[in-house]
């Protein structure tokens, strides 16, 4: 596997931790960020996660 798809791979990894972490915010007391702003963030980053997944899939089956 080459080192821009690791890369790739370990973005995507990234992102959908970043995705948890906003997931398990949400579960914490009080009132900032809005739970709205947390569902969306983690959104954002679930999708980008899986956009980079797939691009990385791609360029791992045509190696």
């Amino acid at each position: 596997m080459g080192i821009f798809t690791s890369m790739v791979f370990l973005i995507s990894v990234a992102f959908f931790a970043g995705a948890v972490h906003q997931l398990l915010a949400l579960r914490k007391p009080g009132m900032y960020p809005p739970k709205a702003l947390l569902r969306k963030r983690a959104g954002t980053l679930a999708g980008g996660g899986a956009i980079f997944l797939l691009i990385g899939i791609i360029f791992y089956s045509f190696q």
